[in-house]
């Protein structure tokens, strides 16, 4: 008879941590990794399995701790007592000849972090059906954004890691994952947080110190410190693949001894810790499927409160221009626009939204090494440059005189982020007031021109405020428009609202704006 691991450690009532322990020192065997019985209560694909002599084992194990022999003592005294000993290696084997691919190359600048080389096996088609997805992954895993928040875990992770906690606060900015880590179950073993301090300040190569994280844990590290510590995994490049050593105590203070797999994801970075016994093939197989994982990953992110810069832009004079141009050369402009505005909006982490027609939502969120607001007003200068270019580029195509500009409309605020499953893709979605301000900015806003709200300009550093060139057009008592610099008006207060015809402006006429009219270096 078979016994999984979880029958087996719910018999000997011990946790996953020194099960895989007991397996690393080669006490027990390791599991045959196979199918589940069909009865098993298990919604996994694939699970371990041991002989049933291996509670006898564990009971004797026990008596032998009790009895005050070491660790290192047990093997001996179990072999001499006539238990068989647990084979090399049980379970499925890999195919030897199946052809391997490489994961991904070296990053120079990684410093003295292992980029891992390990092959991945390249699937048969007729065995696709057993591979396990990320859900299924029975060892810790969790993932977290480039401020080192947590969005996702398993429940491997919360038990195990993070200290069995209920749920994870709404707010973004409360879910540190090194703060949950430290004070999880392993993490109150001292020795086991002096381990985890030394993992986090490898895995950030040096950049701060082991009091900067302390000072992070307690509330007394300063803005930049907090950033610094933030950006510990922000380093490598995506597609990235590090794996680091990790040894921890569990809680009779055995050694537990941990590969971690760290993968990178332009959405952020999936740790999984695999016990040192275990295969890494499987996991190994998992990661190897970038474009499922993170798919299946934001699909189970859950909603959180956060800061958030919305920036939504629309064609001006759509309609008019979709009734004059052939459809083919109407859709050409529009995917011509978004191919151009794209590789901007990534390159200052924009992140798309949900939007009707030929506009685009762009949601901008905290960074560990740049600020997303200023973020948010360079790629609108961007937006708005690229823009001449392709206006310039069909004048001389059409021979035509309409000008082609995106008006754009910028807010800040602390609001709810989410995602809506649609088949097969995933929609990000920003709920509140941001975003219906920054649109409605952009049905104020002509001509291509920029308009953000106080709110968000007030919000940023005084360094940063003094590169904008930015004021409210008026009329002088000649009726002469002027422009006064570095001032703000209400919509209700704007001349041309009145005559403008758009009821949903009145919905914000008391809201405080400015036009952005440059960006200096």
């Amino acid at each position: 008879m078979m016994l999984t691991s979880f029958e087996v450690m719910q018999a000997a009532n011990i946790s996953r941590a020194t099960l895989n322990n007991y397996i690393s020192q080669g006490l027990l065997p390791r599991p045959v990794v196979k199918n589940p019985e069909p009865d098993a209560p298990t919604n996994a694909r694939q699970i371990g399995y041991f002989p049933e002599e291996v509670l006898q084992r564990l009971e004797r194990i026990s008596q032998l701790k009790k009895e005050g022999y070491a660790m290192s003592e047990i093997a001996g005294v179990l072999k001499q007592e006539g238990f068989a000993e647990p084979e090399k290696q049980v379970g499925v084997k890999e195919d030897q000849d199946e052809p391997h691919v490489p994961y991904s190359q070296s990053d120079d600048r990684l410093g003295n972090m292992q980029v891992s080389q390990t092959p991945l096996a390249v699937i048969p088609e007729q065995s696709r059906q057993l591979r396990l997805t990320i859900e299924q992954i029975p060892y810790p895993a969790y993932m977290v954004n480039y401020s080192f928040e947590i969005i996702w875990f398993n429940d491997e992770a919360r038990s195990e890691l993070m200290g069995g906690f209920d749920t994870l606060p709404d707010e973004l900015s409360a879910r540190n994952a090194l703060t949950f880590l430290l004070k999880g179950k392993l993490g109150a073993n001292g020795k086991n947080r002096d381990a985890l301090l030394q993992f986090f300040q490898l895995l950030g190569k040096g950049r701060f110190t082991r009091g900067d994280l302390l000072n992070v844990l307690t509330g007394q590290a300063n803005a930049a410190t907090r950033q610094v510590v933030g950006a510990i995994a922000g380093s490598p490049a995506h597609g990235t693949l590090v794996q680091l050593p990790l040894t921890l105590r569990d809680e009779h203070d055995e050694t537990t001894y941990y590969n971690v797999y760290a993968s990178y994801y332009r959405e952020g970075i999936l740790f999984i810790h695999l016990p040192a016994h275990a295969e890494s093939d499987s996991v190994l197989g998992v990661l190897e499927r970038r474009d499922e994982v993170i798919r299946n990953l934001l699909k189970k992110r859950l909603p959180v409160l956060t800061d958030v810069a919305a920036l939504v832009a629309d064609l001006q004079s759509s309609a008019r221009i979709c009734t004059e141009l052939p459809a083919n050369e109407y859709f050409e402009l529009v995917n011509q626009v978004w191919a151009t505005m794209e590789p901007i909006f990534r390159r200052y982490y924009g992140t798309h939204g949900k939007h009707v027609g030929d506009g685009m939502v762009y949601y901008f969120f905290p960074q560990p090494d740049c600020d997303y607001l200023y973020n948010a007003l360079m790629c609108a200068q961007e937006l708005k440059t690229a823009m001449r270019r392709i206006n310039k580029e069909w004048q001389l195509r059409k021979n035509w005189l309409h000008e082609l500009s995106l008006n754009i409309g910028l807010d800040e605020g602390h609001e709810w982020l989410g995602m809506f499953n649609i088949e097969t893709r995933v929609e990000f979605t920003v709920l509140g007031d941001t975003v219906k301000h920054a649109a409605r900015l952009s049905g104020l806003a002509s001509g291509g021109a920029i308009w953000a709200t106080k709110n968000l300009l007030s919000k940023l550093p005084v360094y940063s405020l003094q590169r904008l060139k930015y004021g409210i057009r008026r009329q002088d008592a000649a009726g002469r428009e002027i422009f006064v610099g570095e001032t703000y008006s209400r919509i209700n207060e704007l001349t041309y609202l009145n005559n403008s015809g758009d009821d949903k402006l009145h919905e914000i006429a008391a809201l405080a704006v400015t036009e952005i009219m440059e960006i200096g270096a």
